[in-house]
């Protein structure tokens, strides 16, 4: 059994979605103790300038405005840092992620929080964790090489540490939703707890 698990859903719709669902029945199945919800449909906000120049002053030098900048972000790193195991609902727009995924991986790749630099390059801080990405798309294949969002989304989760990643896929939906949905609430069924 899995202790806590970070919850994520980047699907814009709040009903209807096929990864919300997926994402729903993962957790479900998963039976964490504990579950940190992180909804992506409230939008996270995009980076700025000022924001940048405060990730990278350091933290016994930040003020006050610097401090309150990030602690959107501090908060959605620990978060992760918290979670033994991501869920992540994750629909393919246009080939790729949501922006608001986008968002969020924005916030959370920071350097000594989550990730950190060496000789043989970066390193991600967050080991032993596992994800889940329940991913759905109209027409494109997971995997495929139209399919931008997949590999991304396992890259930046490995960039910070979290190598763990089972896919569950409800691909190509506009073709056989009924098969498709079929095939990943089975897969869902049969993920390892």
């Amino acid at each position: 059994m899995t202790n806590t698990v970070l919850h994520i859903d980047a699907s814009a719709r709040r009903t209807g979605s096929t990864t919300r669902d997926l994402s729903d029945r993962i957790v479900k199945h998963l039976g964490a103790s504990r579950i940190i919800r992180r909804d992506l449909a409230t939008p996270l906000p995009l980076l700025t300038e000022a924001w940048i120049n405060a990730n990278f002053t350091p933290a016994d030098q930040r003020d006050a405005v610097q401090r309150d900048l990030l602690s959107l972000s501090d908060a959605l790193v620990t978060e992760l840092q918290e979670a033994d195991t991501v869920v992540i609902g994750l629909p393919i727009y246009n080939f790729s992620v949501p922006a608001a995924f986008k968002a969020w991986i924005d916030l959370v790749a920071r350097a000594g929080l989550t990730f950190s630099y060496s000789e043989n390059g970066p390193k991600g801080l967050l080991d032993g964790k596992r994800a889940v990405l329940a991913i759905a798309s109209g027409g494109t294949a997971v995997g495929s090489e139209i399919d931008f969002a997949t590999d991304y989304a396992k890259h930046v989760l490995g960039f910070i540490g979290i190598h763990n990643v089972d896919v569950i896929a409800a691909d190509k939906m506009a073709l056989d939703a009924e098969t498709t949905l079929s095939n990943a609430q089975k897969a869902v069924s049969e993920l390892a707890a």
